[in-house]
């Protein structure tokens, strides 16, 4: 596996989104990385087995910057910084430098690990039409003429980044979750329930659009990268609601210069039935099979979109390189339950 090449005066930045499931329970309270044989979070996979596997295919995506979703948590105790770049440090990655943003009670942050000889970054949500993803968003979710108060329970990470030739662009790092119908005990309540919260997914997907189009009227150069949790045809519920987070954050429906763009998106947007892009592969006990999901983006501005940029998801059973190399394909099946997406762009 190569990383991005240098084309003349003009280098390829690779940026990557990828979802390490528990990657928090691999670390003490310290931020030491536990190596032994004692049983990670994911089923039957030891804490070493995980670590080392992650640390093969962050190797293996020689990645400039990689938005990290479900990173190390922070606490009183604990630091997702210092857990990141013990990690870097541990596999000698070039993304050795971690940021993060505004701390959620879920332990699963969103960071941003990457390589400061490359790139210029830091935390920077500015001031727009909508209110920062610590505030709170006011919207009628059921008509009802009643404004309900929504927040995030991950505050999406909001990043000014600059490359070493000087490129400004804009990051954002989103995980949109629809929590599962917890307590609900009756068919009817489940149901509710799930109404519920999709609909609260949708109107942080809505907050989220809205803070995309304040930095696109600003002319940002803007990259949108992460698990939306969704897409089209994913659940039940799209019916209901008429569209998916995945068209919201897109802007579909609106002008060109407001819109981001995903090819994998759009294939699945157009292409209802048939086979499908991937990014997740989760298995489904009751049924004693996997369901395969497209749950990660990483959707650019028009602007971006300008500089033929290449995207890649790096699924060992659809990507062909992965595949040869069974090392790699391995590491990608005990690492996570996601699979990483890249995107190359001249910049």
């Amino acid at each position: 596996m190569t990383g991005p090449e240098q084309d003349g005066n003009t280098r390829r930045l690779r940026l990557a989104t990828y979802n390490v499931e528990w990657f928090d329970a691999l670390f003490d309270d310290a931020g030491r990385l536990l190596m032994d044989d004692e049983p990670s979070a994911r089923h039957d996979i030891s804490r070493a087995r995980q670590a080392e596997a992650l640390g093969l295919v962050f190797t293996a995506l020689q990645a400039d910057g990689v938005m990290i979703i479900e990173a190390p948590d922070t606490t009183r105790r604990r630091r997702t910084v210092t857990a990141l770049e013990t990690f870097a440090r541990a596999f000698d990655l070039r993304t050795r430098r971690a940021v993060t943003g505004f701390l959620n009670e879920t332990q699963q942050e969103i960071a941003f690990l990457y390589d400061p000889d490359v790139l210029q970054v830091g935390h920077d949500p500015l001031d727009a039409p909508a209110p920062r993803f610590d505030g709170t968003f006011h919207i009628d979710l059921d008509v009802d003429a009643t404004r309900d108060r929504v927040t995030f329970s991950k505050p999406p990470l909001e990043l000014a980044v600059t490359t070493t030739s000087g490129r400004a662009l804009r990051l954002i790092g989103a995980h949109l979750k629809s929590k599962a119908p917890h307590g609900a005990r009756t068919s009817d309540a489940v149901m509710r329930l799930s109404i519920a919260n999709r609909r609260k997914q949708l109107a942080q997907a809505i907050w989220l659009r809205e803070r995309i189009s304040g930095h696109l009227g600003r002319g940002d150069a803007l990259i949108v990268m992460g698990d939306l949790n969704d897409g089209p045809g994913l659940d039940e519920y799209e019916d209901l609601f008429g569209r998916s987070s995945v068209e919201i954050v897109l802007g579909e429906g609106l002008a060109p210069s407001d819109r981001l763009f995903d090819p994998h998106a759009a294939e699945a947007l157009t292409r209802r039935i048939g086979a499908q892009p991937s990014t997740a592969r989760f298995y489904i006990k009751a049924q004693h099979r996997y369901l395969s999901a497209l749950l990660d983006y990483i959707m650019v501005s028009p602007s971006l979109r300008d500089l033929s940029p290449e995207w890649r998801i790096w699924h060992p059973f659809d990507d062909p390189d992965c595949w040869a190399e069974p090392t790699l394909r391995d590491a990608l099946l005990t690492a996570s339950d996601h699979f990483p997406v890249t995107l190359d762009i001249a910049l």
